[in-house]
């Protein structure tokens, strides 16, 4: 495992030192121009199989298809032949008379570098089969450290004939596909990757991890490790880049109703604002960026109401992650995944609210949509918040910033700015669903219980925005911002 203030321990790849709030740690930085490299760091390699085809399979094996072209290395999509999937597979083309579509167990024992994508239930079930059919010496890639908590609990390990590596996207698998394609006219655009060296047993597998990141478009790459990648990314998906959002959005929604706003202004002042609005600004101008974009005859209302979020969000955040750390969060999802046949996930965008937004997105335009003071508050709170729990449990800035910030603002709630929140939700892995789901209404009542009745309270102390306006995250976004691709995601096209 690689500590992210150490370079990556690679020749053919640039470490990049990045400094900021008195760290330091090293990114690689993506690019096509890479491209070239990847023969190389993918020496010896004749077939990558991609297996399964969820929310990230598609996207990967589409993407590594396509930066590969022209070399010997075969990107092959493995699935049980008689699944839905297979047909889909088909239609963006992998296809079996050329080896490119193969039976999932041919296709895991075949691949020199396997990238298992299955849902991370089926993973909990099938993973000693798979550890039995992987080649000695091929390289077993993860994309979530789902898989090493499962083995924890079970006092197990990987085999020690196998390279284990993860490149972990910090969006969803939509996105991934969706800015690559974008980066084609412009060099770089793509989705950010954290990168793990859980085993390493021929001296390659940094090479081998960094190439699979590159032909995936990833503007940067930093380090983790599987542990801290599977803690902040569990974690996250049921904070703010998906439950607490929508827990949030759903209770100012009622608030606003109970205010007198009409159901579309409502709507506007919730959803739309944080959407069309506040994740742009926080985007571009980064989060304090946002505060000064508030009317100033506003701001105290903002302070009054961050004050007022911070504490029992911190509260609740640090619940989640004792749940995620522990283990229990993971066992929730494997005992959900046995009951999905039976017992589908509900939808989230059949109540009014989220009929109301599908009518509103018929005739918006940019000007109709407010910055709303409060919905920005609450937002900043809940997103700075994690930013401190995060810190506090070891993560380093590169992480913690992509899986509170950047993931957020720029690969998740742009879905939901198209088509709403199950757009938003539903595009992500069953685990982040289901986190979502059972998350979302204790950030719901969150706020109406502990944050809302305290409004028009002074409150006697003012730490928690006087630390906002100081936060040394606000100096990491501004360095990071500068590895940004010079575009926003088409969620559309």
């Amino acid at each position: 495992m690689h500590d992210a203030s150490e370079p990556f321990r690679t020749t053919l790849f640039k470490s990049e030192p990045v400094s900021y709030a008195n760290h330091q740690e090293y990114l690689v930085r993506g690019g096509r121009s890479l491209f070239r490299l990847l023969p190389q760091a993918f020496q010896g390699l004749k077939q990558i199989s991609v297996i399964g085809w969820g929310s990230q399979a598609p996207a990967q094996a589409c993407n590594l298809r396509d930066s590969l072209a022209g070399s010997s290395i075969r990107v092959t999509v493995g699935l049980r032949r008689n699944s839905a999937s297979w047909s889909k597979a088909q239609e963006v083309g992998f296809q079996e008379a050329d080896g490119t579509l193969q039976e999932m167990w041919q296709a895991i024992a075949q691949g020199d570098l396997v990238l298992l994508l299955i849902s991370d239930g089926a993973t909990a079930e099938i993973w000693p089969q798979i550890f039995k059919t992987l080649r000695p010496g091929s390289t077993l890639g993860l994309s979530h450290g789902f898989l090493l908590g499962c083995l924890k609990m079970q006092s197990r390990s990987f085999p020690d004939t196998i390279n284990v590596i993860g490149v972990c996207p910090k969006g969803m698998g939509p996105s991934v596909r969706r800015l690559y394609e974008q980066g084609q006219e412009i060099d770089g655009a793509g989705i950010n990757t954290s990168v793990a060296i859980e085993q390493d047993i021929d001296g390659r597998a940094t090479d081998i991890a960094l190439g699979w990141s590159v032909a995936l478009g990833a503007p940067f790459s930093f380090q983790t490790s599987l542990e801290m990648e599977y803690r902040s990314d569990i974690f996250g998906e049921r904070a703010i880049l998906l439950g607490a959002v929508h827990g949030m959005l759903e209770r100012l929604y009622a608030t606003k109703l109970a205010s007198g706003l009409s159901t579309e202004e409502a709507f506007l002042h919730s959803a739309e604002s944080l959407t069309g609005r506040i994740s742009p600004t926080i985007s571009h101008k980064g989060i304090r960026g946002l505060y000064q974009e508030i009317a100033p005859d506003q701001q105290p209302r903002f302070a009054t109401l961050y004050n007022a979020a911070y504490a029992p969000a911190r509260t609740l955040l640090q619940e989640i992650y004792e749940e995620v750390a522990s283990g229990n969060e993971l066992r929730s999802v494997i005992m959900r995944s046995h009951r999905l046949a039976e017992e589908p996930m509900d939808t989230i965008d059949s109540t009014p609210m989220w009929q109301v937004g599908k009518q509103v997105r018929t005739h918006r335009t940019a000007e109709d949509i407010p910055l709303d003071c409060d919905t920005a508050a609450i937002y900043c709170a809940i997103m700075i918040a994690q930013i401190d729990l995060l810190k506090e449990k070891g993560h380093c800035y590169s992480e913690i910033v992509n899986e509170s910030v950047i993931e957020a603002v720029d690969s998740l709630t742009p879905y939901m700015h198209y088509r709403g929140v199950s757009y938003m939700v539903d595009n992500c892995s069953t685990t982040a669903r289901l986190g979502s789901r059972k998350w979302a209404p204790r950030f719901d009542y969150m706020i109406y219980q502990s944050v809302l009745p305290y409004l028009d309270q002074k409150f006697s102390s003012n730490t928690p925005f006087d630390a906002f306006q100081n936060h040394e995250v606000h100096e990491v976004l501004t360095v990071l911002a500068t590895y940004r691709p010079p575009l926003d995601i088409s969620v559309g096209g």
